[in-house]
């Protein structure tokens, strides 16, 4: 069973940047599509980012789309996520999330497709 764990988040201006990163645990993340969802207080977990098992395939949610980018480093079993162009309305929790993939373009965009997930990690973007 993949463990993941997030970092990098924090507090930042509108208009700045930040990368968070997800680095996994007892199994090798080759195998695995990856995602960022992002969570707010009260709302349902939202879809930012997804990435192939091969690298090859990436999605984006519309409102992150040209600002943000989602990175893998099979090598280094991490998975990250630069944040360019902040905006106060991307302050959330944001999520790191696995599957396996059964073939090398999988991909989802949904929470419940993806079995494992890390803990979270705050960012925080102030107007």
């Amino acid at each position: 069973q993949v463990q993941l764990a997030e970092s990098g988040g924090g507090l930042v201006q509108a208009g700045g940047s930040l990368r968070v990163s997800c680095v996994a645990s007892r199994r090798t993340l080759r195998s695995y599509t990856m995602a960022w969802f992002r969570q707010e207080p009260g709302k349902e977990r939202e879809f930012v980012a997804a990435i192939s098992r091969s690298g090859a395939i990436t999605n984006y949610a519309d409102s992150v789309k040209g600002r943000f980018t989602i990175s893998r480093d099979n090598a280094k079993n991490a998975v990250y996520l630069q944040m360019n162009s902040l905006k106060p309305e991307d302050t959330a929790v944001y999520y790191c999330a696995a599957e396996i993939a059964p073939y090398a373009d999988a991909i989802w965009t949904i929470p419940r497709e993806y079995d494992y997930w890390g803990q979270g990690t705050q960012v925080t973007v102030s107007s």
